[in-house]
């Protein structure tokens, strides 16, 4: 029995410099209009017998503006960031330096009082390996680049660190199969929008 689960990188909701930690706002103009030039080439993905997405509204966007009509997981949440939550990295650094040093160089930290990079992959882990595993059935789950970075380190049990050097593009797509614990990569091609 295995599972064969897409994950789509949600659309942006600003530029790449802007972007916050634990982002709450919907999908830009850009990125709705980005989302609807590669819904064709993601239609396929539509025919999933599971579709979720990140709880977050540019995943529940990029989910619609992709005719996937997905159930939000709240086990897709991105990574809690405590009291940085709404900071770029740039306004964190500037405000505690030292923090987010001992943040990105230790993975176990949580200097931002929220949820330690090792405790974020587990659970995108858990999720992962709680899927329904019926021969050849298709997921397909909408999530915030983070997420799909976490999943990966995850299902290559690679460790934590390698997460810092995973680049997911907005919209792209990357497939797993196989089962809890036994997990297979599958690169595919990121649709080029028109």
């Amino acid at each position: 029995m295995h599972v064969r689960l897409t994950l789509i990188a949600a659309a942006r909701s600003s530029a790449l410099l802007a972007e916050r930690f634990d982002d709450d706002r919907p999908l830009d103009q850009a990125g709705w209009e980005e989302a609807q030039r590669v819904a064709h080439a993601l239609a396929p993905l539509a025919a999933a017998e599971l579709r979720y997405c990140s709880p977050t509204p540019r995943s529940r966007a990029t989910g619609d503006a992709l005719g996937l009509a997905p159930l939000a997981q709240p086990a897709l949440r991105d990574c809690d960031m405590g009291r940085w939550r709404g900071l770029t990295l740039g306004e964190a650094m500037a405000r505690e330096p030292e923090a987010v040093d001992a943040w990105l160089a230790d993975p176990y930290s949580a200097p931002h009082e929220g949820e330690p990079l090792v405790s974020f992959i587990q659970r995108v882990g858990h999720w992962l390996d709680t899927r329904p595993a019926d021969d050849g059935g298709r997921i397909v789950a909408v999530a915030e680049p983070a997420v799909v970075r976490a999943a990966l380190v995850y299902a290559l049990k690679a460790p934590a660190p390698t997460y810092w050097s995973l680049d997911v593009r907005p919209l792209s797509t990357v497939t797993l199969t196989g089962r809890a614990g036994r997990w297979n990569l599958r690169l595919d091609a990121q649709p080029v929008p028109a």
